[in-house]
This record gives C-alpha cells, structure tokens and sequence, in this order.
C-alpha cells in the first residue's frame, strides 16, 4: 500500500458510514471508467508480471499442453 493510500484510507475512518459509502462509491466510478475490464495493470503489477516472465521457473502460457 502506497503512503497515498494509507493516508486515504486513515481519511475515510473518521467519516461517517454513509460518506464512506459516497466514497467507495466515487472509487468504483472512477477505477472501472479507468477499466472497465479490470485488465489494465498498475506500474507494480506491471513491474511483478515481467520479474515472472524472466523467472527460469516460470512455465510460459503457450509451452503448456493443454490437451
């Protein structure tokens, strides 16, 4: 978690439960306007995917028999 998150998050613990509620629900609005899909990768999930792709043990997609 990233200090800016921490800092959102300690943020929202004095609000009110129906203004955490507006909250979450302003996040939401704008992660899935971002991606709808969810398949977009943050800089960190960017950075852990190609550390897995140069890993010898990593076993490719395509070098699995799937038959």
């Amino acid at each position: 978690m990233t200090a800016k998150t921490a800092e959102i998050a300690e943020m929202l613990d004095v609000l009110p439960d129906s203004d955490v509620n507006l909250a979450y629900e302003l996040v939401k609005k704008l992660v899935l306007a971002w991606d709808p899909d969810f398949t977009k990768l943050t800089p960190a999930e960017r950075a852990r995917l190609e550390e897995a792709e140069n890993d010898p043990e990593t076993v490719s997609f395509e070098d699995i028999n799937w038959d």
